[in-house]
């Protein structure tokens, strides 16, 4: 008996050893037509083992992908798609550059030092004074999210403009608005939910009355 951990490792374990013996049989074909059709037809089968995806975009690209790459790209044939090289498919990816700039105030994050430091080179106007706006609502959020005890929006009119270096001006018409909408839907679903319970109560004081 034959067992799988003696025989030749499959490159891709997904479609079987099954499918990588007629891979194996296509690339020893010597007729070009022949293991052209050859090859046309163990598409087919790979297809017919994932029928969820033959209406995903480019699915038979990636199928005669695989078959190059099964074949060890020994299949030397015509393809309807152009396939990738075998030195391409396995060179190392390029390393990714990672941002290594500080952040000074981490609880705003990256986000809002871009979004003052916009907001520094546009010109005073409506549209700065809106964008002042959403930077010091968001950072009141940050600020409220990591301290229950809020120090006040001046503290953040401060933070803004020392993230800035100074050169962000806080208009004196300029007001954070409250953030109480999470706290008043709270308390509304706790009064529903004790509203609910109470209506229970009821429907089961009048079914025991009836009972008696």
């Amino acid at each position: 008996m034959e067992y799988n951990s003696n025989r030749k490792k499959l490159l891709l374990p997904e479609y079987g050893r099954h499918i990588q013996k007629m891979v194996d049989h296509c690339v020893s074909i010597e007729d070009m037509d022949e293991r052209t059709k050859c090859a046309h037809s163990i598409i087919g089968n790979m297809g017919n083992m994932f029928p969820h995806l033959r209406d995903v975009n480019d699915f038979k690209h990636k199928l005669w992908d695989h078959l190059a790459i099964m074949s060890d790209f020994k299949l030397g044939i015509e393809t309807p798609f152009e396939l990738p090289e075998k030195e391409t498919l396995y060179e190392r990816p390029k390393k990714m550059p990672y941002n290594n700039q500080r952040i000074k105030y981490k609880h705003y994050g990256r986000t809002i030092e871009q979004m003052i430091d916009k907001a520094t080179e546009m010109e005073d106007g409506e549209h700065k004074k809106h964008l002042i706006m959403l930077i010091a609502n968001n950072m009141k959020k940050s600020l409220i999210t990591w301290n229950k005890d809020f120090p006040g929006d001046e503290r953040v009119f401060n933070d803004i403009k020392a993230m800035s270096g100074g050169a962000l001006e806080i208009p004196d018409d300029i007001k954070i608005p409250e953030q109480r909408e999470h706290h008043s839907n709270h308390s509304h679903s706790q009064n529903r939910g004790r509203s609910n319970n109470n209506n229970k109560k009821r429907t089961f004081k009048r079914q025991d009355d009836r009972r008696n």
